[in-house]
């Protein structure tokens, strides 16, 4: 599945992409709110799950690049929460939006755009939410969930299940969108 925006195409993995993900995910400033970085196995790894993922459950994570140039810049996406994820949030929310972008094109505003897309894609299908969730002190990610409507909600505050105790990444926020054409 391919989604376009004024400067974005949102579309399926392709072998391509994997070293500049893997350079993505391997960047510590961009992945200063996961617990590590990734190598290029894992990332290959991840890839191959979202391939899947999307063959079997219609979406999942996928590539994002610039429209006019083709150039690579990271991947943004649905995705089913995961059940370990699923259980420690209290609303055990079913799908999540989210981005990883190179830090070359922050402060363009293209996680937005390419999230809005994928909500739109979200109320298309007619899921009844979508949720993001993220470390408490990430607060560049809680800026581009509120920059596409999403709604931090307290109550679903969690201690991330694979993140020590203790760790300054253990508290997560979640932040949620409900389907507006669902709205009563």
């Amino acid at each position: 599945m391919e989604l376009t925006t004024e400067r974005l195409i949102l579309r399926p993995w392709e072998d391509r992409d994997r070293a500049a993900m893997a350079a993505i995910h391997g960047d510590t400033h961009v992945r200063r709110f996961f617990p590590k970085v990734l190598t290029p196995e894992e990332t290959n790894t991840d890839i191959d799950l979202a391939i899947e993922r999307a063959r079997v459950n219609g979406f999942h994570f996928q590539a994002a690049e610039l429209k006019d140039s083709g150039e690579f810049i990271g991947l943004i996406g649905l995705g089913y929460v995961p059940d370990i994820i699923r259980a420690a949030i209290p609303s055990h929310p079913r799908v999540e939006i989210g981005w990883v972008i190179g830090k070359a094109f922050w402060g363009r505003g293209l996680a937005p755009e390419g999230a809005q897309a994928w909500l739109n894609y979200a109320w298309s299908i007619g899921l009844p939410e979508v949720v993001a969730f993220t470390a408490r002190v990430n607060a560049p990610s809680q800026r581009v969930m509120q920059k596409i409507g999403m709604v931090y909600d307290p109550t679903d505050d969690y201690r991330h299940p694979r993140i020590a105790e203790g760790h300054p990444l253990r508290p997560h926020v979640v932040y949620r969108k409900r389907n507006p054409a669902l709205q009563g």
